[in-house]
């Protein structure tokens, strides 16, 4: 017969055995219901068309409804703010975006990439710097030799005032030792109308993707001189890096990744991560992003951690020499 130590043993094994299988249980059992997936952007837009597809790829993956909603307002305050803010619970992750490491330069909220929990990059397009297809400017030092010769006398635009194109031009200007101020910025509600107004010969310099101004460079209209990113583009292997035309290392994209509020548990993200980058190297979402120009790039947790720092500290710098600081 078993003595009543002996007993208690088995009881304490038998209990250790059930707690490790209860807790096994419960950490494969997220997600067991839908997940909210915000986007701090407007329907119809680049960053709503993305998280609408990594959604409904995802939640493939998860075995879970992933529902988007789009939160937005204060210049993606509100909803970037909605996601920081939210449980930790990897029921509400969402799509954040360069913009993590401007609006609190800009004084609009303390928000920036240290908020969330990184899970990936997956998308960034780095500035272009477009000319009208009969400037004289053939390359990117010929723009920047002009405006320091002629300060005031050439403008640039491409977005709103310290939007992140306008960032673009004026953190170039500013690396080469030229005062940001020297190419006036006129405000547009975007690429296109800034494309427009220089084919029209409004502006002489547009800052924008490459990809946004591609209609324009097929057409014959613009050309660009350089691309403010590590390499050249794949469908735009003939235009040089800003660093191989004048040597500046400035380099600013417009990105976008998937993070979720800080301190989303290792059970979370070590699901979430491999899923997400199967959903990445799919067919279905690698032909989306490139039918739509969109860049492609994947930078899993700590790497993405370290992008959004170094952008942040890029941009932080530019807004102040362009008096945009708070």
């Amino acid at each position: 017969m078993l003595n009543s130590m002996t007993m208690g043993r088995m009881a304490g094994v038998i209990l250790g055995g059930l707690a490790m299988i209860f807790a096994s249980t419960a950490q494969a059992e997220w997600p067991e219901r839908p997940i909210t997936l915000i986007v701090p952007w407007g329907a119809g837009g680049g960053t709503d068309a993305t998280g609408r597809m990594i959604g409904s790829l995802l939640e493939k993956e998860l075995g879970q409804p992933v529902n988007v909603v789009n939160r937005t307002g204060g210049s993606g305050v509100v909803g970037h703010s909605a996601i920081a803010n939210a449980k930790p619970d990897g029921y509400t992750l969402g799509v954040i975006t360069v913009e993590t490491g401007m609006m609190h330069w800009a004084g609009l909220t303390d928000l920036d990439g240290t908020f969330f929990t990184p899970v990936a990059l997956y998308n960034a397009d780095p500035a272009g710097l477009q000319v009208r297809a009969d400037s004289p400017y053939k390359t990117a030092a010929d723009a920047i030799d002009a405006i320091k010769a002629n300060p005031g006398k050439f403008k640039g635009s491409g977005t709103g005032q310290g939007g992140i194109w306008h960032l673009a031009l004026a953190g170039m200007l500013n690396d080469a030792g030229v005062d940001p101020a020297a190419a006036p910025w006129v405000p547009s509600k975007g690429a296109a109308p800034g494309l427009q107004e220089l084919a029209a010969g409004g502006v002489e310099f547009v800052t924008c993707s490459v990809v946004e101004a591609a209609a324009l460079i097929d057409a014959g209209k613009v050309r660009s001189l350089a691309v403010m990113g590590d390499e050249r583009l794949g469908a735009f292997s003939d235009v040089p890096t800003l660093k191989e035309s004048t040597g500046l290392d400035w380099k600013v994209a417009a990105w976008r990744g998937l993070a979720g509020p800080k301190g989303l548990p290792g059970e979370v993200t070590s699901k979430l991560v491999p899923a997400f980058e199967k959903v990445w190297n799919s067919t279905e979402f690698q032909e989306f992003m490139k039918g739509r120009g969109f860049g492609l790039v994947w930078k899993p947790e700590a790497e993405f951690a370290t992008w959004m720092a170094e952008s942040d500290a890029g941009l932080g710098s530019v807004m102040k020499a362009v008096g945009l600081a708070k």
